[in-house]
């Protein structure tokens, strides 16, 4: 039986890099280009070849999910990311119902790119809308205008997509909770079957961590930030939408199936620079940088910088540490006695849901789902 393998594609290129952003992406600028189609020319054969390597790497396998992340995948020719599904579909077992996600920027997005990509297989789109609040937009050095994000939606429904999603950012500096509610508000009047919602973190290195460590900015008290995502949730729910996963709800039918492939241990591919990927028992990333990439390619090397193998142990830490944040939860059985016995005093504190603990599976409550990462540390390390 052939190996089900997803595939994750990086776009490295963005028109503007957004102050909290650490992500392996590049503007024009900073790659010394003119323009994007400059910087990025050649980039998609890279791509492919890489393609045609894990072809020759993993042999025949099925692809359930592809996702173009970034970077903003939007920016590129429609046709350049079709050849991409297209070359997928040549070297392996594209799956009759696999879903194929392309991340986009609202004030990108042409409504051609939407159909076209349609066209070619494509039936999620996951848009980064962040906040309805231009202010807070602002702060965050976003490009697009809240207005684009509805009208961007709309253009995607209208063009047979059948799966929706935006992302919101909660805990930015200056942002209230009347800013975060209509932000939600907002987020809900779309005909859209999924949403995430992530806290925006402080990352060394970005021009929001300096703007924070000269006191420009102030980020919110984690009081008030614990506030927001349990208004997110009352409200999701309120709405139809159920949790899945810590930042992640859904309508039924419309999780995102890529990622749940990450938390639920499957196997994946990464093309592009900076991409990460894990086959058996092994988990390597590439190169980051564009041009190293596709130098490397070009010589027929293989982009890896690294690698790692995995032990059992390992998985077994990691198997806790991604499950505990779906809605499944984990089974006693899969644990072992010391983490049950370490785990018992947080069905105590009501941070992990009794009804479910009684029937030897630990499952977040919603208080939990706060302090996910020190339940975790304590039965991880």
């Amino acid at each position: 039986m052939s190996p089900r393998l997803s595939f994750y594609v990086h776009i490295p290129y963005c028109v503007k890099r957004c102050g909290y952003c650490d992500f392996n992406t590049y503007t024009p600028a900073e790659l010394q280009g003119p323009d994007l189609a400059a910087v990025s020319a050649n980039y998609i054969d890279a791509v492919i070849q890489e393609i045609e390597m894990a072809s020759s790497s993993v042999g025949n396998a099925e692809v359930p999910t592809i996702f173009f992340g970034g970077g903003t995948p939007s920016l590129m020719p429609s046709a350049d990311l079709a050849r991409v599904i297209s070359a997928i579909r040549e070297k392996f077992e594209l799956a009759n119902d696999a879903e194929i996600t392309i991340e986009v920027n609202p004030d990108s997005v042409s409504e051609q790119f939407l159909a076209h990509m349609r066209e070619a297989g494509a039936n999620r789109i996951s848009m980064g809308m962040q906040s309805a609040a231009p202010h807070v937009l602002e702060t965050l050095d976003r490009t697009h205008k809240p207005v684009n994000v509805a009208r961007a939606v709309e253009q995607a429904r209208k063009n047979g997509y059948e799966h929706v999603s935006v992302d919101l950012i909660y805990g930015t500096p200056g942002e209230s909770f009347a800013d975060w509610k209509t932000s939600v508000e907002s987020a809900l009047a779309l005909p859209i079957d999924h949403i995430s919602a992530y806290a925006l973190i402080v990352e060394r290195g970005t021009k929001l961590a300096a703007q924070v460590a000269r006191g420009e900015l102030v980020m919110p008290s984690d009081d008030e930030t614990a506030e927001k995502y349990l208004y997110a949730d009352e409200s999701f729910e309120a709405a139809g939408f159920t949790w899945y996963e810590l930042s992640n709800w859904s309508k039924p039918g419309g999780e995102c199936r890529h990622n749940i492939a990450y938390w639920d241990g499957s196997f994946w591919w990464g093309a592009g620079p900076g991409a990460h990927s894990y086959f058996g028992s092994e988990r390597w990333w590439n190169i980051k940088h564009p041009k190293s990439y596709q130098e490397r390619i070009a010589k027929n090397e293989s982009p890896i910088q690294e690698k790692e193998n995995l032990t059992p142990e390992n998985k077994a830490d990691e198997f806790i540490l991604l499950q505990i944040r779906r809605r499944e939860g984990i089974l006693h059985s899969q644990m072992s006695s010391s983490q049950i016995s370490l785990a018992e005093k947080f069905v105590s504190s009501g941070d992990l849901d009794r009804e479910s603990w009684a029937q030897n599976k630990l499952v977040l409550s919603k208080n939990g789902r706060l302090i996910a990462d020190r339940i975790v540390r304590e039965l991880v390390l």
